[in-house]
C-alpha cells in the first residue's frame, strides 16, 4: 500500500495573502458583474448611446476621448454613476487586490522579526500607490 506524498505546511504569510486575494477577487468580480448589469439593463444612464458605440470604438484614442467628452486618468472615478463607467470599479478593485494582501502580510513578517521582508512589502505598497497616482505619467 502506497501512502500519498505529504503536503508541506503552508507559511502564514502565504495563507494571509491568499485569504485577502480571494476576498479581493470575489469583490472585484461582483463589482464587474453588477456594473455591467447596471449598464446593460439601463439601470444606470449611459453617457454614450449604444447605437454610437461601434462608430466611437473604431476611433483612435484621442478622437474617441474628444468625441465622448472623456478625460483620461482618474476622471472615470467621478463618472461611475454612468453605465459604461460602472464596471470600471470592478477593474479597479481587481487591479488593486495586491495592496490589502501586502498590508496583511506585513504583521506576519514583523511577528517573525523578518524586517527585510516587511520593509519590502511596505516598499511595494508605496510603489503601487505611486504608480496608481498618475504622478509618473509620460506624454500627457
Amino acid at each position: 500500500m502506497t501512502h500519498p506524498p505529504s503536503v508541506p505546511p503552508i507559511a502564514d504569510e502565504q495563507l494571509a495573502y491568499a485569504r485577502w486575494l480571494d476576498r479581493g477577487a470575489k469583490a472585484g468580480f461582483l463589482a464587474l458583474v453588477a456594473g455591467f448589469a447596471a449598464y446593460a439593463t439601463g439601470f444606470l444612464p449611459s453617457q454614450i448611446p449604444f447605437d454610437r458605440l461601434p462608430e466611437l470604438l473604431a476611433l483612435p484614442l484621442d478622437r474617441y476621448l474628444a468625441a465622448t467628452g472623456t478625460t483620461p486618468g482618474w476622471a472615470w472615478a467621478t463618472m461611475v454613476a454612468k453605465g459604461e463607467y460602472a464596471s470600471l470599479v470592478g477593474i479597479a478593485v481587481l487591479a488593486s487586490c495586491s495592496v490589502p494582501c501586502l498590508v496583511a502580510i506585513i504583521p506576519v513578517y514583523l511577528r517573525r522579526r523578518d524586517f527585510v521582508y516587511a520593509a519590502l512589502a511596505a516598499l511595494e505598497i508605496a510603489v503601487l500607490a505611486l504608480a496608481a497616482s498618475g504622478v509618473l505619467t509620460a506624454g500627457h
